[in-house]
């Protein structure tokens, strides 16, 4: 199944397994942390667990898990306790590479889109995962660990046979992906066993950033979904006719994710500090709409209250810093 594009990324690891550009001094220090062990959950689970700096972590296989990105020294020391060895990011946001790098972690940064992923990165999130894991626990996320996360999780799992792809859609569940991410649960239904030869077709290097695109490149493809949700909500909140294969929850996702990039980015860093705060206000607000969206019950009125919001500060922002 053909998905939506993404960022090309990766990490490149040596053969003991450090990451490249590891002193010695690192390597040392990595080796004289202590932490605290941690149980991480069960495969048998049937509910997320949290922990310090770590949020809806599920094990989709023994040594596999997934979860949201780890928030600061408490989330790389969770994950650090639970003996992981190799961080995959399917976020598009620049993962924390020196933080993981203290705690002698290696991130791979594989980006995938809301609507799912094509079959070139399929491959590649399954490589990264095979070889990786070789050395130890491995963990995936994306930034709430609920959706991109879970279908990649699930989609790697069918794909190297640890498990049928039912169960890993059973397993999505249990993370809490959304019904709405149709083409994350269809990645995974659809998978099935790669063979050795498909897998090693992919490049064995993989970078540790995937650099996010230009500002300017961002906010067009903000205006892109902003206009989207114009055509959503005029549809009474569902895919309009004309353009059915708009999912609403994803746009309001895909749009919350734009606006952190933006918030984070080095021009927000060059900016006046309210720039970036204006920035993240939109991105809550899109966060808002997105858990409604996600939603069974469709509330059209408290969505619409929100998209007004969201619009009013990106005509504020516009008018401060581009108007």
């Amino acid at each position: 199944m053909r998905c939506a594009g993404y960022l090309v990324a990766s990490v490149v690891l040596l053969g003991v397994g450090l990451p490249l550009g590891v002193s010695c001094a690192s390597r040392q220090a990595s080796q004289e942390r202590t932490v605290a062990h941690v149980d991480p959950p069960a495969v048998t689970d049937d509910k997320p667990r949290d922990y310090p700096g770590l949020h809806n972590v599920v094990t989709y296989h023994d040594g596999y898990y997934s979860g949201s990105v780890p928030e600061g020294g408490a989330g790389f020391d969770t994950l650090a306790g639970m003996g992981v060895k190799t961080i995959i990011s399917v976020d598009g946001a620049e993962p924390d590479v020196k933080e993981a790098r203290r705690h002698g972690m290696r991130y791979i940064h594989l980006p995938i889109a809301y609507n799912g992923f094509d079959n070139e990165r399929k491959v590649e999130l399954v490589r990264a995962t095979r070889d990786a894991i070789a050395q130890g626990p491995v963990y995936i996320h994306c930034h709430h660990g609920k959706h991109r996360s879970a279908g990649a999780a699930g989609t790697v799992v069918a794909s190297l046979g640890w498990a049928t792809p039912d169960e890993m859609v059973s397993r999505m569940k249990v993370s809490g992906t959304a019904p709405s991410y149709k083409g994350l649960y269809a990645c995974t239904a659809d998978a099935r066993v790669l063979t050795e030869v498909e897998i090693n077709a992919a490049p064995a290097n993989f970078p540790s950033v995937s650099p996010p695109k230009g500002f300017v490149k961002l906010m067009v493809e903000v205006d892109e979904h902003v206009e989207h949700l114009k055509a959503i909500e005029k549809a009474g909140w569902k895919a309009p006719a004309d353009h059915p294969d708009l999912v609403p929850v994803a746009e309001a996702a895909r749009l919350g994710d734009l606006l952190r990039l933006c918030a984070t980015g080095e021009r927000a860093k060059r900016h006046v500090a309210d720039f970036a705060q204006e920035l993240q206000a939109g991105s809550v607000q899109a966060q808002a709409m997105e858990d409604r969206l996600a939603d069974a019950s469709l509330d059209t009125a408290a969505l619409s209250a929100r998209f007004a919001e969201l619009n009013a500060c990106c005509k504020s922002c516009h008018a401060k810093y581009r108007d």
